[in-house]
């Protein structure tokens, strides 16, 4: 399900007050692959709730250059978002999650084992209100 950017501090804390352990993960996700699939599922079994930041179109161009995506945000978002391990999508147009995770607020931010807490700016926001990095 697809949370509009503008609702989520809302909606997360309605999640919170139901009791729910909210992981939270973000990336491009231009190019599904295995290694994303296995990556999802391994994030989600950190929670009861798992919620995908996508980057939105321009953000990736901004990351990855012109030629990206491949495919638009809105389809980017659908098969991401029918995947078992995704409960959530909010697309963001920043090009890092920073913004994101200080309203989300995850128990756990999840980020693919490519990263360190060194190279992943989200990281001290997380650790500045007692979350937790999982890779």
């Amino acid at each position: 399900m697809l949370i509009p950017g503008d609702h989520i501090e809302a909606f997360v804390n309605a999640l919170r007050a139901a009791g729910q352990r909210i992981v939270f993960t973000n990336g491009c996700f231009d190019i599904l692959h295995a290694g994303h699939v296995r990556y999802l599922a391994a994030a989600r079994a950190h929670g009861d709730v798992l919620i995908l930041g996508l980057n939105s179109d321009a953000s990736v161009r901004r990351l990855k250059g012109e030629t990206r995506p491949v495919n638009s945000e809105a389809d980017r978002a659908e098969v991401v978002g029918a995947l078992a391990s995704v409960d959530y999508v909010v697309i963001f147009g920043e090009d890092t999650a920073e913004e994101l995770i200080a309203k989300v607020q995850p128990a756990v931010y999840a980020k693919g084992g490519d990263y360190t807490l060194e190279t992943l700016p989200e990281a001290r926001i997380v650790e500045s209100y007692g979350g937790e990095v999982a890779f």
